[in-house]
Parts: C-alpha cells; structure tokens; sequence
C-alpha cells in the first residue's frame, strides 16, 4: 500500500499522483515566472515549485487538477516540500478523480448528522431549537460537506460538522461540571457559529473565499441569517439577540475578527471550546506525521511552534 505524501521523510522519492489544491503565480529574483503549488492526497499537503513557467503551465496546472509527479520530498525553512523532477496533467487512461485524492473526516455524514441532530432534541428552549433546526436543515448539504477553514484546522471534507460535533462533546462534559450554564444556549451557538462558513467558502475542493466571505465573513453572514430566520418564525425573544451575541464574539478579540468580545458566560466558554477543538486538530494532525522522539515542523497557527512526540507515546 503507498503512503500518502505527507508521510514521506525528507530525502524520499515520491511517484504517485497528486490532486492540485492551489496553484500561485510568482517572479523569481532573476525575472522568471514560477508557480506554487499546493498538492494533497488523502494524508494532508505539501508545497511544491514549478520553474520557468509560462501561460502554457499555468493553464495546465491549475487548481482541482490532478497531476503525475516524480519528485523528492526536501526541507525547506522547516517545512517539508516536494522538489518536482517530472510532472504531468493525469489522463482519463490513468482512471483517477478528484475525490482520490480528499481527505476527509472520520466520520461519516450520517454519522455527524445524528449526533447534532440528538443535541437539537436535547434543547428544551422552543425559540432556540427552532432556529437551529431551520438553519440546519437550510445549510444541511452543505454543513455535512465543507471544511471547517480553507487551512490551518479541519480543512478536510465533512471538517465543519466534525469541528462542531467535538465542539458539542465538550460544551457537554463541561456543562456537566458548571451546571450554571445554558446548555440549550451553547448548543445552538456550537452549532450555528460557523455555519457561516457555508457562504464564506468556496466548498469542500479547492477551498476559497467567495466574494461575500471576503466582504462580510461568517460571523456577520450568520448573526444576519438568526435575525433573519427569527422574522421568518416570528420569534421575538431575548434568545435571538443572545444567540447572535455567541456567534458575535466567539473568536472573542476584534483582531481575530470578532466585532465584540464574550459578555456571556456561554458566549466565554464557545470561544474556549472553539480554541480548544481546533488546536487539538492542528497538533493531533501534525504529530501524526511525525516519528516518536521527534519534533513536528512548526505549526503557524500554534505560535509557530514545535511539538515534541515523546518516544513512550501511547504505550500501554
């Protein structure tokens, strides 16, 4: 069985194909074009260049293409990537498709459709369930297929519902331990505070920003669609201004994107969890790649910061 990409160490050869995540023009210092490709298969991605370049190239190798490539897998400030010594655009011959090459989350979309679902009944507040079950059902197709970002945590298919059943699990176990808060509150904040993302991205190949991500986000995409679902119930609760308020602040500081800060106990704890499930992700991810005794690469979004995989690990 070939291994996937990301699992390859530095100095190995590497023939297989490849899907094309993205595809970046740039000037080298002696004038020469080149491009930047980001490569994936089911095990993550890797970086690669594309020398001397021209428009033929850049038509040819474009993103949620796939590609043959014999390279070998250098280090490069740190971070692994793929020096490219042949390549080739895939053939209908070479029986290959896109979704070969996706990573996807390890559950499956039933399997994450149930488990929301079972919170949405849990809820005891009727303004609230009925909201959440109406932006559901609204977003469903596309909440069981996105990922969670374009990159850094949960970038894989099914990744935004995966986030958010974990996310479910923890707001569970910790209302469990401070019973002071608003389980019903937290639930549908968990639920719906990226659910954004559904307009804010491209899709689950490929991920980009759309134009409405780029100019409003899936914060203000959100708290707008809650106003507007509760007009189409005619609910008119302080529930709606609260649930808006968890959607608000969840990344919690105006440089993270968020126009207010947490001023609820529940809104506090969502961006807490939040941090926490996709922290865990990034490091869970990273040090799977990574041999026993050895460091990860450094994670940008973790402070650029190593992680240590102990040689002991997971020992019984």
């Amino acid at each position: 069985m070939k291994k996937g990409v990301t699992f390859c160490e530095v100095g190995e050869q590497f023939s297989d194909f490849l899907l094309i995540k993205s595809s970046t023009r740039g000037v080298a210092s002696n004038g020469k074009p080149f491009l930047t490709l980001m490569l994936q298969d089911k095990s993550g991605e890797i970086e690669a260049k594309l020398w001397d370049t021209g428009a033929e190239e850049e038509k040819t190798y474009h993103a949620e293409n796939i590609v043959k490539v014999l390279g070998e897998v250098t280090n490069y400030r740190g971070r692994q990537q793929l020096k490219i010594k042949k390549i080739r655009p895939a053939t209908p011959q070479d029986g290959v498709s896109v979704t070969d090459f996706l990573e996807t989350a390890p559950q499956s979309k039933d399997e994450l459709l149930d488990e929301i679902t079972s919170y949405i009944f849990d809820m005891k507040n009727p303004h609230l369930q009925r909201i959440t079950r109406h932006l559901v059902k609204k977003h469903q197709q596309a909440f069981l297929e996105y990922p969670a970002a374009t990159k850094n945590h949960h970038e894989f298919v099914s990744g935004l519902a995966y986030h958010v059943v974990h996310m479910l699990r923890l707001a569970k176990a910790i209302s469990g331990i401070y019973p002071s808060l608003n389980t019903d509150l937290l639930y549908s904040g968990v639920i719906l505070h990226d659910l954004g993302k559904t307009t804010e991205l491209s899709g689950p190949v490929s991920t980009t920003y759309t134009v409405e991500g780029n100019l409003l986000g899936h914060i203000s995409l959100m708290a707008n669609e809650i106003a507007q679902t509760a007009l189409e119930l005619d609910i008119q609760a302080e529930e709606v201004t609260l649930l808006q308020h968890l959607v608000l602040s969840h990344h919690s500081k105006g440089e993270w994107g968020s126009p207010k800060p947490p001023m609820l106990r529940e809104a506090e704890i969502l961006h807490y969890i939040d941090n926490i499930d996709a922290r865990m992700n990034i490091m869970d991810r990273a040090l799977e790649r990574t041999k026993p005794g050895e460091f990860t690469e450094r994670l940008f979004p973790m402070e650029n910061r190593k992680f240590y995989k102990p040689s002991t690990e997971n020992e019984s």
